[in-house]
């Protein structure tokens, strides 16, 4: 590539972090497959582990994969540097523990991923520090709320799984003000339709797993940031030490679902569009979450901070818990499974699955119902799709 040049976001998913020519003119990159790295000599030893040399030492430090894939998100998230872990929840108790310590808060959205939930709510106490849950769609209670000792606070948006839209260039602006970091999951809208550090953010972690595999064959995670020394403390004070490396192999996967990110993402909310219509139109169905539907209370600050609109859908039905479960036991193309952002379409009870942590007795406090149902919309023909859905929706 030539490095002059800004190239576009296709280009760059497929190209960039890459230096030179591959071995042997290998058109993909080469697997480093090996935990450890040998030296010419003692001297050599110390111009790495002191930072003099690029080299690497140990898998669990850097890796050349790793660090293309490393290179390759932080181009796509407009970084200066990221670090890979072994899931997003590596990534993302990584990211939170480097901000935090005894004494200090941490405010949340109301709605998260129900193991980040956990981790806010029941690891992070542990070691004393405070948590606050608020709506973070509203600014004036995020003001009311911050103390002296608030020093992170973290969100999804869209969020998971109701896909509440959160201002990141509102909540980012607060923030600085008081020298608070922002922390912001990207995972439902990929770097293809939303770049939070160019709206303020400090960080950004995705599950890699999800949209940036595309394939559901990788478990990994990523975290992102404009900080180059932030990168570097992250790395070795935390990834490092904690020990939640990535794999070689997953970061090769990981960078051939990159190659076909854009497109994939593309399709992926072209079909979820369509869906989010059928199923805004359909009897028994009274409520669907998309912030691709003009009514959607979050649309206007979506369409101004995303390129698009995802392909993450949630509804309610007109009926109860038992009614949700027959329409989730009853498709027959897409698959009952946690996880999303796959090739197929994947669908299942938030609250029953990847939720099930929340307090039964108060998830209307968090905007989730046992009712509710989410779906990712995969790469299949959507009159496929749609057909499956109409016709678990008729067993109701």
């Amino acid at each position: 590539m030539n490095k002059n040049k800004k190239y576009s976001f296709e280009t760059m998913s497929i190209h960039s972090g890459s230096e030179g020519k591959n071995a042997n003119n290998a058109l993909n990159p080469p697997i480093y497959q090996t935990s450890t790295f040998v030296f010419d000599n003692i001297d050599h030893v110390e111009k790495v582990m002191s930072f003099e040399s690029d080299d690497y030492v140990y898998t669990r430090g850097n890796n050349p994969t790793l660090r293309l894939f490393e290179n390759r998100m932080a181009a796509l998230e407009e970084g200066s540097g990221a670090v890979a872990f072994a899931s997003g929840m590596a990534a993302i108790s990584s990211v939170l523990f480097s901000f935090l310590k005894p004494g200090d808060n941490i405010i949340v959205n109301k709605t998260l991923y129900g193991s980040s939930y956990n981790v806010v709510t029941h690891v992070l106490p542990q070691y004393n520090v405070n948590y606050r849950i608020i709506d973070l769609s509203d600014i004036d209670e995020l003001s009311e709320l911050i103390d002296e000792n608030t020093k992170v606070i973290y969100f999804e948006t869209p969020s998971n799984p109701n896909l509440t839209i959160i201002d990141i260039k509102k909540v980012s602006n607060i923030a600085k003000k008081k020298n608070i970091k922002v922390i912001v999951d990207n995972t439902f809208a990929t770097p293809y339709f939303q770049r939070p550090l160019t709206l303020g953010a400090d960080v950004v972690v995705h599950s890699a797993t999800k949209y940036i595999c595309g394939h559901g064959d990788v478990v990994g995670g990523v975290a992102v940031a404009k900080d180059k020394d932030y990168i570097q403390y992250l790395k070795f004070d935390y990834m490092c030490e904690f020990g939640g490396v990535m794999s070689p192999f997953n970061a090769w996967l990981l960078l051939r679902g990159l190659k076909t990110l854009s497109v994939r993402m593309r399709e992926h909310e072209k079909n979820a569009l369509e869906v989010a219509r059928f199923l805004k139109n359909h009897p028994k169905v009274k409520e669907v979450m998309y912030p691709g539907l003009e009514d959607f209370k979050g649309y206007e600050i979506a369409k101004e901070q995303m390129s698009g609109f995802g392909a993450m859908i949630s509804f309610e039905i007109d009926g109860d818990l038992e009614d949700a479960k027959k329409v989730v036991n009853s498709v027959k193309l897409a698959q009952l499974a946690v996880s999303l952002g796959d090739c197929e379409t994947l669908i299942e009870l938030p609250a029953a699955m990847t939720h099930r942590g929340y307090p039964k007795e108060e998830l209307a406090k968090f905007e989730l119902t046992e009712s509710m149902i989410r779906i990712s919309v995969g790469l299949e023909n959507v009159k496929d799709i749609i057909e499956d859905l109409n016709d678990a929706l008729s067993v109701i």
